[in-house]
């Protein structure tokens, strides 16, 4: 099995571009460590936080139907239920599976996945 890297999406909606084109379909890369860190230095994200997520999803979406590129203007002009559904995928594909172990519950004794939390290891 493969490294999936990419993940195709249909946003809900569509970005309609300048011409009345309605683009539906494109692809998300996973986030690298530059994607998280690099935005913090932009100054529309030090004015504003909430900003962040533009630059972010302009970063790893890596196409959008028929655009050429997509950018901040792109991800500004959304929808919000389209914003909502980037973010959402961005999560679901960037999201670390929290290593955990099998254990007996010891009220019901029901085999159960228990999650190791890290931050609490070694106290």
């Amino acid at each position: 099995m493969a490294f999936q890297t990419e993940y195709s999406f249909v946003l809900p909606r569509g970005y309609l571009d300048r011409s009345g084109v309605l683009h539906k379909e494109g692809m998300m890369r996973l986030a690298n460590a530059a994607d998280e860190i690099l935005p913090l230095k932009d100054p529309r994200v030090q004015q504003n936080p909430g900003y962040l997520t533009v630059i972010l999803l302009a970063r790893v979406v890596t196409n959008l139907g028929s655009l050429p590129t997509v950018d901040t203007r792109v991800i500004e002009n959304l929808y919000t239920m389209d914003l909502a559904y980037l973010q959402d995928l961005y999560q679901k594909i960037n999201a670390m599976d929290v290593p955990g172990y099998k254990a007996v519950c010891p009220h019901c004794g029901e085999e159960i996945d228990v999650p190791i939390n890290f931050m609490e290891a070694g106290h």
